[in-house]
């Protein structure tokens, strides 16, 4: 791997490049332009993973997704009627008012969508809260524009003090105005990606996989479902439905050079367990999900494709339609209970570091972790914490007609999301279910911890058909790694412990 940075520009220490993404993760949240979704390759042809940057899996429900800047885009119709250089005047303006200090001046190109989400105050934050991550602005370099239909995104590299940023300014052809606007590391100064390479437990002569949709209709989201060989009517298996936890999570659930999902629907093959896995259809369909009039909740980031994937394997030759259930993962996990409430034809649930306890607040203590792991916090990064906590305020202060009246997004998401969510407890949710259980908890992970995992034990542990089990090594995605974990362990391949596969594919096949 690479360490090479351009310009000799100083690298950010892997502690503060990661709080860099968390922050541009936290509040450059509007964009319309969602990358086409990557059929799964084959498991003995490994495909390379694009080296777009991966942000830590967090528990916050954002739903914008970042453009990846190495993908090879198509030009079409609608993308060409506006010239490239148009598009980078746009962007050009845009982010010389932004040094500006000419805030309204920035955004006077914005599209109704991104004035909403993203008013002259809120970019002024942004950038300051950029500034405070990255230091002093010095050099703006050369743009480039990749066309994603139907959109133009015109990348320019940043050059601060600390780091270099690639300001990613999408522009809709059709209207002449801006739609997105992102800030990430630049991708000549990132290591260079490898190709997945499948775990040792993989056993790809024994598995297959196929190309579906989950769902129908406008919301339909493409998939892949993974059988062992010699699944089919006469000896049919048991099926699983992989539930992706917060955030536009491909198929995969990639993390950096990770693919959890993958380890998972491979190794459980391998076992003789059938898998479902899809992308999000906040990947998918971003632009018309926040085009929902009032705004959207869980049922229709995650509960509805759940239930329609669990539905598709009841109905998959090879698969025991009675032995069909659900893993959900960190967010996918804290609504296990809540799918199983409306699919009592499952067979079963399995919930891998499911949080138990609101959002909001862990997103506040996901921050404090990461920015005391250098044993002090800036002024500026007390700026970003207390602006986090001033908007789970706001969270837990909504009141019932207000999510009704406003989709302005708090902490990445419509008020109507939360409203939603302030209802949910998930332990007590899983009480109120007959369905069996099997419950994970990685012992190392900071973002849901074993405080949560404690909480599925004192609230399902007096049942028989509830089992726990954690792990000492593993972080959140249940790779393991050894000492304090910060978000830059993800920047390092692993795959889900063969441990983990083994439990899991052994609870499912004795039922």
């Amino acid at each position: 791997m690479s360490d090479t940075q351009p310009w000799n520009v100083t690298p950010i220490a892997p502690s503060r490049r990661w709080r860099l993404s968390l922050l541009i993760a936290g509040l450059a949240l509007v964009s319309c332009a969602t990358p086409p979704p990557s059929p799964s390759p084959s498991p003995s042809q490994p495909a390379p993973m694009p080296t777009a940057t991966a942000v830590a899996p967090t528990i916050a429900p954002t739903i914008a997704p970042t453009v990846a800047p190495t993908a090879t885009l198509a030009a079409s119709p609608t993308a060409a009627a506006l010239p490239d250089e148009a598009a980078i005047a746009l962007s050009d303006k845009l982010i010389k008012n932004l040094i500006g200090g000419d805030y309204a001046g920035a955004a006077a190109d914005f599209d109704d969508q991104m004035r909403s989400a993203l008013p002259d105050d809120k970019l002024k934050t942004t950038w300051e809260a950029v500034l405070g991550q990255v230091g002093a602005f010095q050099a703006q370099l050369s743009s480039q524009v990749q066309k994603q239909d139907p959109y133009l995104v015109v990348i320019t590299p940043l050059r601060f003090e600390k780091v270099t940023l690639d300001a990613k300014v999408v522009v809709d052809p059709a209207t002449g105005k801006v739609s997105g606007l992102f800030f990430a590391p630049n991708q000549a100064s990132l290591p260079t990606a490898l190709p997945y390479q499948p775990p040792a437990y993989v056993q790809a002569d024994r598995l297959e996989e196929r190309e579906v949709t989950v769902g129908s209709g406008e919301w339909a989201v493409p998939g892949v479902l993974t059988l062992p060989k010699g699944a089919s009517a006469q000896a049919p298996v048991p099926a699983v439905v992989l539930v992706a936890g917060s955030g536009p999570n491909d198929r995969d659930e990639t993390v950096g050079p990770n693919k959890p999902f993958r380890d998972l629907a491979w190794g459980l093959a391998s076992n003789g367990v059938a898998s479902l896995r899809y992308d999000k259809r906040t990947r998918v369909h971003g632009q018309e999900m926040m085009a929902l009039p009032g705004g959207f909740t869980v049922q229709e980031e995650v509960v509805d494709d759940a239930l329609a994937a669990a539905e598709l394997l009841r109905n998959t030759p090879g698969v025991d339609p009675s032995k069909v259930y659900v893993l959900g993962h960190s967010l996918g996990g804290m609504l296990a209970p809540r799918i199983a409430a409306a699919d009592p034809k499952l067979a079963g649930l399995v919930i891998l570091a499911g949080a138990t306890r609101p959002l909001e607040d862990l997103m506040v203590e996901q921050t404090q972790y990461i920015l005391g792991l250098d044993g002090s916090v800036s002024p500026e990064e007390q700026a970003q914490l207390d602006a986090l906590k001033e908007q789970a305020g706001r969270v837990k202060a909504l009141k019932p007609g207000e999510a009704l009246t406003t989709t302005e997004p708090v902490l990445g998401a419509p008020p109507r999301y939360w409203q939603d969510l302030n209802g949910y407890r998930p332990v007590e949710a899983a009480r109120s279910v007959p369905h069996p259980m099997l419950i994970l908890q990685g012992e190392r992970d900071y973002q849901v911890t074993m405080a949560q995992f404690e909480d599925w034990r004192e609230g399902l542990g007096s049942r028989e058909d509830v089992q726990f089990k954690s792990y000492p090594d593993l972080n959140h995605l249940f790779i393991a790694g050894q000492g304090q974990i910060s978000p830059a362990e993800y920047e390092t391949p692993g795959h889900v412990a063969e441990q983990v596969v083994k439990d899991i594919a052994a609870w499912l096949t004795a039922r």
